[in-house]
């Protein structure tokens, strides 16, 4: 082997190496965040996959149509199964509902919090600014900015990589 070829070899490994490295810490931040996050709101009954619905939902610019089950599914980036298992808890305990919407034929239905859900996000706003400002002690504005955009670019990596049905 050349020194050309061997320098790429190496630079190769050297890639992957700090790619596993790297997937590996996202998969523990991930398992982190779901555990630290759950005892965050965990007093008002929510879990981190309600946190995050419900954060959708909370949005200005939909806050009072909502969105449709389609619509959550791409902006939380979950499956149908999950997520319609979540919506059902949240209906249940009167935080959401799901209201039907004058479509073409009367079916499209969208998602949206009731007066209950509004309320509860808003007792639960000041737990989640606690738990940012903990997570991210000691970074500062321009290092959350850069790693938000970096893991955007991380984001649309992985959702070229999914086959058009799981989209």
């Amino acid at each position: 082997m050349d020194q050309a070829s061997a320098s790429a070899a190496a630079e190769e490994q050297a890639r992957f190496d700090v790619a596993n490295r790297l997937f590996l810490r996202l998969y523990q931040a991930s398992n982190l965040m779901h555990k630290t996050g759950t005892k965050a709101v965990g007093d008002f009954g929510a879990t981190t996959q309600q946190w995050a619905v419900l954060g959708a939902l909370s949005r200005p610019s939909v806050r009072e149509r909502g969105m449709t089950v389609k619509q959550l599914i791409g902006f939380l980036m979950v499956s149908r199964q999950n997520l319609t298992a979540v919506l059902d808890r949240l209906e249940q305990a009167g935080l959401v509902e799901r209201v039907r919407t004058a479509g073409a034929d009367g079916r499209l239905r969208h998602v949206r919090l009731t007066s209950q859900g509004i309320d509860i996000w808003g007792a639960m706003l000041g737990s989640i600014r606690r738990y940012y400002d903990s997570a991210l002690d000691g970074f500062t504005t321009e290092e959350c900015v850069l790693l938000f955009q970096l893991l955007d670019r991380l984001r649309d990596g992985l959702s070229r990589m999914q086959e058009p049905e799981e989209a």
